[in-house]
């Protein structure tokens, strides 16, 4: 059943991708029966899973392989361009042509190691705290999103030139996450 009701929404979801998508090429504004075709049928086979798989499975289910068939047409009609000779003042600026200094580097180092991760628990303390709902599922939330708050950390350290802001947005991240952490526990 869910194996044919997911061909079925994927299917779906390609035939309103298309019906939009069409309807998108013409500018001219003489395709609102194509607008409104492809909505119904992206609208349709979601209650319609709704109603034969259930209402969690079934929005879930119709959701992805919808979102999937879209993804089918669009990736149908990407077009493949040559990249044009880009000229010196269009391109990139270069890094900065000063030698790197070592101490400067283990700041950088330091910021983006320990301290970003210091700075990232302290976010995730204060969402798990704050979060409602079930404290297991705050603690898997929390535990999921120190990971990925910590990786922000420290590409947006390597990224900026400046160690005193780097640091000082990392020392206040740090202080006022677990400040209000500790703030929301005791209360």
């Amino acid at each position: 059943m869910i194996v044919w009701a997911s061909l079925l929404l994927l299917a779906g979801g390609a035939l309103g991708a298309f019906l939009l998508r069409r309807s998108w090429q013409q500018r001219d504004g003489s395709a609102p029966g194509m607008i409104a075709g492809g909505w119904f049928v992206l609208l349709g086979l979601v209650l319609a899973s709704v109603f034969l798989i259930g209402p969690v499975k079934g929005t879930a289910l119709a959701l992805v392989m919808e979102g999937i068939g879209a993804l089918l047409v669009i990736w149908q009609g990407r077009v493949r361009r040559k990249a044009a000779r880009l000229r010196d003042a269009e391109a990139a600026p270069e890094p900065l042509e000063e030698p790197g200094r070592f101490w400067r580097g283990v700041l950088r180092t330091l910021l983006a190691g320990p301290l970003g991760m210091t700075a990232a628990m302290g976010v995730a303390f204060c969402v798990t705290v704050y979060l409602p709902g079930d404290p297991r599922t705050r603690i898997v939330l929390g535990g999921l999103l120190m990971p990925v708050l910590w990786g922000l950390a420290m590409t947006w350290t390597l990224a900026d030139r400046r160690l005193l802001r780097a640091t000082a947005v990392l020392v206040g991240a740090s202080v006022i996450g677990f400040g209000l952490a500790h703030l929301g526990a005791s209360a």
